[in-house]
């Protein structure tokens, strides 16, 4: 009885453990409105935003990224201070005006959208 006991806790922990494990591997994917102009903004940008949790793509044409990020590591907010730290104004944060004096003149975009935060 002792054994089927502690095989029944052992079946319930490993359940407990999977469980817990493919709920923190979800990934939640969205669109955000990020300022830019060129291949070089592109990269500057997806350098900033991407980690191992984290991927955006960045398109010059529709300046819109496409972010998928696992929430149980980071959040929207998050990755948007480090585009906005790298000198590109976005939906919720503006970059510092000496950071974006610093980007390369054809990365220098009109400073239109206003961020929320």
């Amino acid at each position: 009885m002792k054994l089927f006991q502690s095989t029944i806790l052992a079946i319930a922990a490993m359940a407990t453990f999977t469980t817990a494990t493919a709920q923190s591997n979800k990934k939640v994917t969205k669109t955000v409105a990020i300022n830019g102009n060129c291949g070089m903004c592109k990269k500057t940008i997806e350098t900033a935003a991407n980690s191992k949790d984290v991927k955006l793509v960045w398109s010059p044409e529709s300046k819109t990224a496409t972010l998928t990020y696992n929430p149980s590591k980071t959040n929207v907010d998050n990755v948007l201070k480090r585009v906005a730290d790298a000198g590109y104004d976005n939906e919720s944060y503006e970059a510092k005006e000496e950071v974006y004096k610093k980007l390369h003149g054809c990365c220098q975009y009109d400073r239109s959208l206003k961020a929320t935060k």
